[in-house]
Formats: C-alpha cells, structure tokens, sequence
C-alpha cells in the first residue's frame, strides 16, 4: 500500500496484519512518475502482481469563486496523472505476465461536469472514459479492467463537505461493494444504486433543463 500519510497507513497495515495480510507500505506520492514506478517494479521482483487499485484523489470546487488554476493543475496531476503513474507500470508488468487486474478509482461525478466542482468531474471524467476503453484493449493480454463510480462515501474526504450529501454510505459497504464487484469482474462498479440510475438519468435531459438546475447546487470547498 502506498499514501502520503504514514500514519493513517501505519493503521492500516496494522489492521490488515491482523486479518493476515502480509503488507508493505511506502510513502509515495503518486504525482512521482519514477518513484510511483520503481516502487510497483520492485514489489514484482518478489510477489507476482495480480490486481493493483489507482485510488489516490483530492477534490475541490468552487465555493470561494472560480477554481484557480493552480487548483486545476493540482487536481489533475493527481487524479489523471497519478492514475496513469499507477497502472502503466502495472500494464508493462501485466502483459508480461499474462494476466492481472486493474481497478481504477472514478466518481458518480464524473459522468456530467458539476459547475461546484468542474476540475474534479472533468478529471473522474478523463479517467473513467480512458479505463473502460482500456478493458476492450487489455481482455486480449489476459488483463481485466474495472472502473469504480461511487457516490458520497464517509471519508475525509468528504467530511469536510458543508452540504447534504444524498445516498451518504459507510466507508465498510463500499469496500463490500467494491470487493464484489472486482470478483465479478464488472466493467463499471457503479453505487448506490439510486444516486447512479438518477445521474444516469441526467446525462438523458437536455442542457436547458439541468443547467439552471445545476447552477443552485452548493459549492464544494476550494483547496
């Protein structure tokens, strides 16, 4: 595992040492193309991998005015680039050997640009379209591809949102969720299920419809 808080993941490996699990972790910001890299090609020198998850995000929006672009670029490289710095390395490894798995973190979000958050759905965006697309281009080098779309999940994340938050589930039943969903292999894990059919449903109505709609949603935060 790897994060940019030693902390929170010394709790974490703690917890999965007790299930069993054996762990290691390294303090790695994913935006390090070379260090996200070396990291995943040692850890395959000694273990085989066969299902590696890009989770890292940040998110902001807009509340105190238009996002800066320095708030832009920092979400990007994050979201979009620190995905890419993932898998790639895994892709290398995986087609090597034949077979592998790869999840890609993506959001309800990003299925149409919320004007409260337009870098963080346009990055959920980028990633989910580039994932799904690479499930049909990876199936023929025995790698399976799996893009997760969730909605309002209990994090940190999202603790510091001062907004009703619809459908709001537990950080344990997405992991269930998620968990299931990989086994299947489902192209896109999708939850919960009625914020997903009425996103869905959105992206079917006109813009003249959604936008002034959109347009009184609250405002997320800014970095």
């Amino acid at each position: 595992m790897s994060g940019r808080n030693e902390k929170r993941l010394q709790e974490v490996k703690k917890t999965c040492q007790e299930l069993g699990a054996n762990v290691d972790v390294q303090i790695i910001d994913v935006c390090d193309l070379l260090a996200t890299r070396n990291w995943i090609k040692n850890i395959n020198k000694n273990h085989k991998i066969d299902l590696i998850i890009a989770n890292a995000g940040i998110s902001a929006g807009t509340q105190g005015g238009p996002e800066s672009f320095d708030q832009v670029q920092k979400i990007f490289k994050t979201n979009i680039d620190g995905v890419l710095n993932t898998i790639q390395p895994a892709i290398e490894i995986m087609k090597d050997q034949g077979f592998g798995q790869i999840a890609i973190m993506s959001s309800l979000a990003g299925f149409r640009g919320l004007p409260s958050s337009p870098a963080y759905s346009a990055s959920k965006s980028c990633v989910r379209v580039y994932g799904e697309a690479l499930r049909g281009n990876l199936c023929k080098f025995g790698i399976k591809v799996n893009v997760i779309c969730p909605g309002y999940i209990k994090t940190p994340m999202t603790d510091v949102n001062d907004f009703p938050m619809p459908f709001l589930i537990s950080v344990e039943k997405a992991a269930q969720i998620i968990k299931k969903g990989l086994e299947k292999n489902k192209s896109r894990i999708a939850f919960p299920f009625p914020f997903y059919f009425i996103v869905w449903f959105v992206t079917l109505l006109s813009n003249k419809i959604i936008d002034p709609i959109f347009k009184r949603l609250p405002g997320k935060s800014s970095l």
